[in-house]
């Protein structure tokens, strides 16, 4: 198999409008739930410690409660899909 080597695109020169970045935040919070909900699907329950075997993870907490690497974790996903819709040339606007 050959080796993957990821390429994502380059939206360093992309900034986000500043009336989006609260949407950044509501973003982060849905990324973690449907995370959350996924894993719960799988069987996978709360543990302070991660364990696959048990199906443990200490991030299966509401987001409010993470800390806040992981916070910044989900809310860097929300940032680089805004981006990445900015620069396929599609705008958001509220309704």
């Amino acid at each position: 198999m050959k080796e993957y080597i990821p390429n994502p695109q380059d939206l360093q020169s992309v900034k986000l409008p500043e009336g989006l970045l609260l949407l950044v935040e509501e973003m982060a919070k849905n990324v973690h739930e449907v995370w959350a909900q996924n894993r719960i699907n799988e069987g996978w329950t709360y543990g302070p410690v991660r364990d696959d075997i048990k199906k443990h993870h200490p991030c299966l907490i509401p987001y409010e409660d993470l800390p806040e690497s992981e916070k910044e974790y989900d809310r860097a996903t929300a940032q680089e899909t805004l981006k990445f819709i900015i620069k396929s040339g599609f705008s958001i606007s509220r309704q």
